[in-house]
């Protein structure tokens, strides 16, 4: 992998974070990318913004939840039925952590 970096983001680096394998044409083109966006956004922090407001949205947000409703679910069996592994009857899952 690529141990250069760029904007003080290395996509190498984060993608073994990430534990993802990358080629290093893939690596070139990801760093590439972010690089842009990265020139992009530092860009946008030379705007002079004295006397602007912040918000947080443009116009009024209405609630687009749906009702909280009680309803049936799946039965602890059903739940279970394709889990790879079981514990104590819960879902048994590999360790990530290391």
């Amino acid at each position: 992998m690529s141990e250069e970096k760029h904007n003080g983001i290395d996509v190498a680096y984060v993608a073994n974070l990430a534990r993802m394998s990358l080629t290093e044409y893939e690596i070139e083109k990801f760093q590439s990318q972010l690089d842009q966006i990265v020139g992009y956004v530092e860009k946008i922090g030379e705007l002079d913004l004295d006397g602007v407001e912040p918000s947080s949205r443009m116009r009024s947000l209405n609630n687009v939840y749906r009702k909280d409703e009680l309803r049936d679910s799946l039965s602890h069996d059903k739940a279970m039925a394709n889990a790879p592994e079981e514990l104590n009857g819960l879902f048994k899952v590999p360790k990530i952590v290391e």
